[in-house]
């Protein structure tokens, strides 16, 4: 117990003596047992007592939380993946780790220029990464590697001119729901100047940040 309000100065706790408990048995026998005393009184300023350092409940909660964010967050919204071929040089090297939005285009239109994530048209199993060039309703065309979009030039900064080639593609308009796509590195990528325009739904992802290696660390223009 506590000294009292007008207790002297440094008057010291007390603990409290413990209660006497008998117990009487069937043959007669009585049995004396101490127990703690267990009054309510607040302990004394300074008395210091045991506290774990956290609550474990509270703990496992917050570990659960963060997985299921963490589980939602990569099958619904962010994706790694592996760039598997040279196709997509100098902007994406051969198995370099990337980063796909898989959310994105739930909110935005896809558009020129955006590197994506599909599945290949003639095989669904397998899926492709490269560079959006025209959008539907665009006429493209390539005169001897050079891409026109609408008529007029479109520049490519992004394509050295030790990666592009010298072939052509007939002036074309891109239909509804479908997209035009190239890889930066023009000779050697298998795109839509080989088997033409990739549909909306089979794009599911916008590569938009790379992770490994560290030198290649940063966003993906």
């Amino acid at each position: 117990m506590c000294p009292p309000i007008n207790a002297q100065p440094g008057a010291e706790c007390a603990t409290p003596p413990p209660r006497v408990v008998e117990k009487h048995m069937e043959d007669g026998t009585r049995l004396t047992m101490k127990a703690p005393n267990t009054s309510g009184d607040a302990p004394c300023e300074g008395e210091k007592f045991f506290r774990p350092p956290f609550n474990i409940k509270s703990w496992i909660r917050d570990i659960l939380v963060a997985f299921f964010i963490a589980i939602f967050i990569i099958v619904f919204v962010v994706q790694p993946v592996k760039v598997e071929g040279t196709s997509m040089e100098p902007v994406l090297m051969d198995q370099e780790r990337i980063f796909v939005n898989r959310f994105i285009y739930q909110f935005k239109d896809i558009s020129r220029g955006d590197v994506v994530v599909f599945r290949y048209p003639r095989d669904h199993k397998k899926s492709f990464i490269k560079r959006v060039l025209a959008v539907p309703g665009d006429e493209v065309e390539i005169r001897a590697g050079m891409v026109y979009l609408n008529g007029r030039r479109y520049e490519e900064p992004y394509v050295p001119p030790e990666f592009g080639d010298k072939r052509s593609y007939p002036r074309t308009i891109v239909p509804p729901g479908r997209y035009f796509v190239l890889g930066d590195h023009r000779s050697s990528s298998n795109d839509s100047r080989n088997w033409g325009f990739v549909e909306k739904q089979l794009i599911y992802g916008k590569a938009f940040f790379c992770y490994w290696p560290v030198a290649q660390f940063g966003l993906v223009k």
